[in-house]
């Protein structure tokens, strides 16, 4: 019997769990494994604010894709076309020439990035919030920015640089807001030269209420909280214009500023579009209740890049939201369904009820909902805590993370800037320097 090819495309949550999942279930015999991704690691998302605030070790906030897969051979690339006709994908490799990959069956899982507006200057001068390597340089940035303003004379440098705008007010913009100005906070007895009120935190938000996915008692209660701190919450706003350093914004504020954050929410991966896969007019692919894309042979979609129809919702075109709750699910019941195909069963539809959420506020503050049980500050943000150490794969990565936690707490936050790791040449360069 030949072995099943399985080409994963993507190691998120989407690419890891399914793999896993079809590595624990079929054997070398029965299917050949192959993923691809840019990366050789999978970011565990909902820890990305921590790693921003230096809670977290950034390494631990991540799982090594060779690490915890045995039998899949993992290609560092990325994916240019699919001929879905043919059923072979073309990868661009780190380095060396263009691989064909002959595949059965296709899973994509791609994920999500940033959904920009055409905002004048946006491009130029703003950041995002979803991976590892903005979470680490935002906190950089806002360390080097109190640095900047505790050594300058200047009023007007001191406000732009201690002026912080995000925009965006759902989960990932407030958590990153939240933890971010704890930490500024937490660190500002460090700096004699600045005082507690000279830090400007501002969410701009264009609907009129934030976090829309959590219920609108916790997200009145998570608003007071963050307006009680002294952040300046502006509901139905919008960001006109990001040029020449200044945030212009829609009730006509002007707020010169160094940090402009863009976390209004994300698109599918124009991956998908790119390499040719069917897709629908948001750029995702419509797949069915068992996760096959409609309209193509051995293509298979689960997670932000993918139309999943949700059987549990009261409309008939009712989708599952992108969260990575659902795509950890979707991905297990993706592998169950390659598992019975492969071996010849039926594949079974997918389903899934939400079982809550949780968003941190910063250091012991939080909100969350618990199958129906709404809860708030300290006991939020330790369930939040013990859940997702409970998602994460690996008891290596849950060691490593309880321990950054537990040793975390009674210390106050670090004031180290390594924003010099941006430049790291830099030093070798100036000694290599002919006067």
């Amino acid at each position: 019997m030949t072995a099943t090819r399985i080409l994963l495309i993507g190691g998120g949550y989407v690419g890891l769990y399914t793999a896993l999942r079809l590595e624990h279930q079929l054997t070398g015999a029965e299917a050949e494994i192959t993923m691809v991704d840019p990366e050789n690691f999978m970011v565990y998302r909902p820890l990305l604010a921590e790693v921003a605030s230096g809670t977290l070790e950034p390494r631990h906030a991540v799982v090594p894709l060779r690490g915890v897969l045995r039998r899949t051979r993992i290609i560092t690339g990325r994916l240019t076309t699919v001929d879905t006709a043919e059923q072979v994908a073309t990868v661009v490799p780190y380095d060396g020439e263009r691989l064909r990959l002959p595949y059965d069956h296709i899973v994509v899982g791609v994920g999500a990035m940033a959904k920009l507006l055409p905002v004048p200057g946006l491009a130029e001068s703003g950041i995002g919030f979803n991976s590892v390597a903005e979470a680490m340089y935002l906190r950089d940035h806002v360390l080097r920015e109190l640095e900047t303003a505790a050594s300058s004379t200047s009023p007007e440098r001191r406000r732009k640089a201690l002026t912080f705008v995000f925009v965006g007010g759902g989960y990932t913009g407030v958590e990153a807001l939240a933890e971010l100005q704890d930490m500024a906070g937490n660190v500002l007895s460090g700096y004699p030269e600045l005082r507690p009120d000279e830090l400007r935190w501002v969410l701009v938000e264009a609907q009129d209420r934030i976090l829309n996915t959590v219920a609108p008692s916790l997200a009145e209660h998570a608003l007071r909280e963050l307006r009680d701190r002294g952040i300046e919450v502006r509901l139905g706003t919008r960001l006109d214009s990001a040029l020449d350093g200044v945030a212009v914004l829609s009730d006509g504020t002007r707020l010169p500023t160094d940090t402009l954050v863009w976390v209004t929410g994300t698109k599918p991966n124009r991956v998908v579009t790119d390499a040719g896969l069917p897709a629908d007019e948001k750029g995702r692919i419509p797949v069915d209740e068992f996760l096959r894309a409609r309209g193509g042979t051995g293509i298979w979609a689960a997670g932000d890049c993918a139309a999943v129809p949700d059987l549990r919702s009261k409309g008939k075109k009712g989708l599952c939201p992108p969260t990575a709750q659902y795509a950890v699910r979707q991905a297990n019941a993706l592998g169950d369904n390659l598992v019975a195909v492969v071996r010849g069963r039926s594949p079974r539809p997918f389903r899934y009820r939400n079982r809550g959420e949780f968003v941190t506020l910063g250091r012991h503050k939080a909100v969350g909902d618990m199958l129906g049980v709404k809860v708030t500050d300290l006991p939020a943000w330790v369930a939040r805590r013990l859940y997702y150490l409970s998602q994460i794969p690996t008891w290596n990565r849950r060691l490593r993370i309880s321990a950054d936690w537990l040793i975390g707490l009674p210390f106050r936050h670090d004031v180290i800037n390594l924003g010099s790791r941006e430049q790291p040449r830099a030093a070798f360069e100036d000694a290599a320097r002919v006067d």
